[in-house]
């Protein structure tokens, strides 16, 4: 059986010391995988059966989270909330008509499943928060053991005023059968990490930064494939500069600037193990429907700990810090400060890469 000080040996190792807020999450999770997660006849809780771990970026929720997940030793599931999202609504699609086509859903999704985790838990829309309602409650019946982590208190999930009360029971259903922990340390780990030996930020748009992009393609797929292509993300044409078997290359205004989803991103991380995001023009940030494509982009390939590298005519951080206009938009630059740093282990980094040769140099 689990139990804490395994957990905290598995971060000593990783040169992490937990904070207060970090061990009472470690200590709620220890109880929450001991438990079995079965409601009592009368529907009084014989036990919390989540846990509910809330902050700002970078406090070492997911962090703790996913060290506990690594070691729990039970049927488990661990997925960010776009990717849910998208798995529900294709089973929505082919579900028979019926009273309850996301109940049943959502019991088809459950089954088998003892362990249940979402990372960067959200709620913005309300067909989401219709469905993640209606998805609570099955789990919660069926005594399924959930762990979510969120940069949101509960209160402050959906906060349209429009249609927030119309999301305020499944909130007092989180605070009722979830342990709810605010990660209220002061410190975001994912700055100041010792910088990667590969830059992976360049301004600006010059012949210096083209360079650097050609000779960090070619790095990994060598010049065979280094021609223009047009690919398919979510069922919709997609013009890159280059795609190779790992690193795909693209500029961003097709990428984020035009109509695109979610969708589109989740489709192209899950081919290629990096992306080249060239030709970023940070005044087209000022537009909150491009700014947020960024903002979800960035979201799914760091949760697949995918490679990215940005061109931009100014430097990217800078850009964004006095931007407003995108839900959940300081964790993104959470995590573009890890995603450049030496401790950020992409998948792209266990692709092979193709013997040093050095391509001509753009005219």
């Amino acid at each position: 059986m689990l139990d804490e000080a395994q957990v905290v040996n598995v971060l000593a190792a990783r040169g992490i010391v937990p904070d207060a807020s970090q061990r009472e999450a470690i200590a709620a999770l220890v109880t929450l995988l001991a438990s079995n997660g079965r409601r009592a006849l009368s529907g009084v809780a014989q036990a919390r059966q989540g846990v509910y771990c809330h902050g700002l970026p970078g406090r070492g929720k997911s962090l703790v989270v996913d060290t506990v997940f690594e070691l729990a030793r039970c049927r488990k599931r661990r997925l960010h909330f776009h990717e849910f999202l998208r798995e529900m609504n294709r089973r929505l699609v082919s579900e028979p008509r019926g009273d309850d086509r996301l109940g049943s859903v959502a019991k088809q999704w459950l089954d088998g499943v003892e362990l249940l985790c979402f990372d960067e838990f959200h709620v913005h829309d309300i067909a989401d928060a219709f469905l993640m309602g209606r998805f609570l409650d099955t789990a919660i019946a069926l005594g399924k053991r959930i762990v979510l982590t969120s940069n949101y208190a509960p209160d402050a999930l959906l906060s349209n005023p429009e249609f927030h009360e119309r999301f305020t029971p499944t909130i007092e259903q989180i605070k009722r059968c979830f342990t709810v922990i605010h990660f209220d340390g002061a410190r975001d780990y994912r700055f100041g990490g010792e910088e990667a030996p590969l830059p992976h930020f360049f301004a600006p748009l010059d012949a210096a930064t083209g360079n650097a992009l050609l000779q960090i393609f070619v790095r990994y797929e060598g010049s065979e494939t280094l021609e223009p292509v047009t690919l398919c993300a979510a069922g919709r044409p997609l013009a890159a500069r280059a795609a190779g078997a790992a690193l795909l290359w693209v500029d961003f205004e097709s990428l984020c600037v035009a109509s695109r989803s979610h969708l589109d991103y989740l489709d192209l991380a899950e081919q290629w193990q990096g992306l080249i995001l060239d030709s970023l023009h940070t005044r087209w940030l000022a537009k909150p429907h491009t700014l947020q494509r960024l903002v979800w982009l960035v979201d799914i390939f760091y949760d697949r700990k995918r490679a990215l590298f940005i061109a931009s005519d100014h430097p990217i951080e800078a850009a964004l810090s006095g931007l407003e206009g995108a839900h959940d938009q300081s964790r993104t630059l959470s995590r573009l400060a890890e995603m450049q740093s030496r401790g950020y282990r992409s998948t792209l980094d266990g692709a092979a890469s193709v013997p040093a040769v050095l391509a001509q140099p753009l005219a």
